[in-house]
């Protein structure tokens, strides 16, 4: 049994917890007074009653941490282990291998080594398994693995990995890794800039000035701003973008809490580099948060045409608030707002479904706002472009393939089948594509889309009530129509599909420097851009110039 002044300091950390979420105190002082006294004599009784040996921690751990999941996903409490593992460094350095990397299973997987940096120096590649590091096995180790690749700079880590299934050691050494808040600038033509911005961490308004600049100086007379797949970050670099195009004084947004104190308008402080030159910004469904504070302030100000589909539609402000005994909460303290006055909030989680899952808000429920010219725009579900691609958007079946690593693995199996390609771009043939399907089927790569899941369910309730023989006939019939199903949907994306495994092999061979490099010659959304910038008559019509 924990001692007494640890069970002090978990209830303390609870009610600490609770006093935070409870904003409006004053308000409900006698009714949160009450549940935490609630709270903590139940947890008092039950760890001093429970027939067996009982863990506090962990037992308050999974309290406090089961309230937030409530919430929303955002809201997150980390305790003081947490704190130290997680640290969030915005700065966009920290010492480690210089690659993206995930756990499956007993493995840490190279997912993308980057380059220059330890991962590639020692001679990793995407798609390397990491089985050992140091004297420790993955197998045995449940932790968070990722952690044991960290340490001080020019710290030297020998480790094992598979691969391609064949053993292989290898030694890494530790070093700074600058993460690039623009990963890629350049010129498309003679008078296209092109300018990516992958996250918000705090050198990205000064990393997209610099490349504007760089750009302005070499020729370029109009700007396309990649935002693609960026999750967001810092807001204030939201902001300082925006002011890199727009007047100082300008209103890009405005935050709205229940607490006062969290109620802000966040304004342009500085002069601009260029309030005139054509801008066009990408977005898609996994550009978020800041991104859409961008794209949506641009948008409202009739300062950019926005091209591509739909962002992602995340509204919600977080702040991290530091705790008693070394713990930390990040909460949802508010809501942004563009200029013209709308939410894009996609997700209410105030109103959940039958399952539990928030709601999303119907379309035909949306509000309609006026950008500064008077252009219709609509809250409730992200950014929605002027330009809006359709064929830009993941198809359910391409979505089931990233996440099952499905393109992942075969563009691994690309790799080593053809190494000395070199920087020539494939060209993905019938027969390729046939290759692709064929893989899929020899590794029996398992798509789990939502309806396979659901079928899977629906077995396994039947197996705990004893039913699953009845309808083992009708379930076999169902997978194999579903997977059927899911095989004619492979054909029907076959464009969008081919693209993505272009995309994995390029990275392969080139970096992700040098898919940048492709995607100006020959992606649709900057070709759409391109052509919107050079017609200078459709562009002002859109904007209403």
């Amino acid at each position: 049994m924990f001692s007494k002044f640890k069970k002090r300091y978990i209830l303390t950390s609870v009610v600490t917890v609770f006093l935070f979420i409870g904003v409006s105190f004053k308000d409900d002082f006698f009714e949160i007074s009450k549940q935490i006294e609630i709270f903590t004599t139940l947890f008092k009784t039950v760890n001093q009653n429970y027939v067996d040996e009982t863990n506090p921690s962990e037992l308050m751990d999974k309290a406090i941490k089961s309230m937030l999941a409530d919430l929303d996903p955002y809201t997150n409490y980390f305790n003081e282990q947490d704190v130290i593992k997680f640290k969030i460094n915005n700065t966009g350095e920290y010492t480690g291998i210089g690659a993206m990397i995930t756990r499956k299973e007993d493995k840490l997987i190279i997912k993308e080594p980057y380059k220059g940096y330890p991962a590639d120096k020692a001679g990793l590649k995407a798609g390397d398994e990491i089985v050992q590091i140091g004297d420790v096995l993955l197998s045995d180790f449940k932790d968070d693995a990722s952690q044991l690749l960290k340490g001080a700079k020019n710290t030297k880590i020998e480790i094992k990995y598979l691969r391609q299934g064949k053993p292989q050691t290898t030694q890494l050494v530790l070093d700074e890794v600058e993460v690039k808040a623009v990963p890629y600038f350049g010129k498309i033509d003679e008078k296209t800039g092109y300018i990516v911005l992958s996250q918000f961490n705090k050198k990205a308004s000064s990393e997209t000035r610099d490349a504007l600049e760089k750009l302005k100086a070499d020729g370029a007379k109009q700007i396309i701003l990649d935002l693609r797949g960026n999750p967001g970050g810092l807001l204030n670099e939201a902001v300082n973008i925006c002011n890199l195009f727009v007047p100082k004084g300008e209103i890009i947004v405005t935050t709205k809490s229940k607490n006062e104190k969290y109620n802000n308008t966040y304004k342009t402080t500085r002069e601009p580099v260029d309030t005139e030159i054509p801008i066009v910004v990408i977005v898609d469904g996994k550009s978020a948060s800041a991104s859409e504070i961008v794209s949506g302030a641009l948008q409202d100000l009739d300062r950019a045409v926005i091209v591509g589909s739909r962002s992602f539609g995340k509204g919600l402000v977080q702040r991290p608030i530091d705790m008693t005994y070394g713990t930390q909460v990040k909460v949802t303290i508010s809501r942004y707002y563009t200029p013209s006055g709308r939410c894009i909030q996609a997700l209410n989680y105030n109103k959940k479904d039958k399952d539990g899952k928030a709601t999303r808000t119907d379309e035909k429920n949306y509000n309609a706002f006026k950008t500064r010219k008077g252009r219709p725009v609509y809250d409730g579900g992200g950014v929605l472009p002027d330009v809006e691609m359709e064929e830009t958007k993941t198809s359910s079946i391409a979505e089931a393939l990233q996440k099952n690593d499905g393109i992942f693995n075969y563009a691994t199996y690309y790799y080593y089948k053809n190494p000395n390609l070199g920087d020539k771009i494939p060209t993905l043939t019938e027969a390729d594509f046939a290759d692709f399907k064929a893989f899929l089927k020899r590794e029996k790569i398992e798509f789990n889309t939502e309806s396979e899941v659901a079928l899977k369910t629906l077995l396994e309730k039947a197996k705990k009530e004893n039913i699953d023989t009845a309808i083992t006939a009708e379930y076999q019939q169902l997978l194999a129509a579903l997977q059927k199903s899911e095989q004619v949907m492979i054909d029907k994306n076959q464009k969008e599909i081919k693209n993505l495994i272009l995309d994995e092999i390029i990275k392969r061979y080139q970096y992700k420097e040098g898919l940048y490099q492709y995607y100006t010659k020959s992606n649709s959304e900057i070709k759409r851009a391109v052509s919107l910038l050079n017609n200078t008559a459709e562009y002002n019509k859109i904007l209403k110039i």
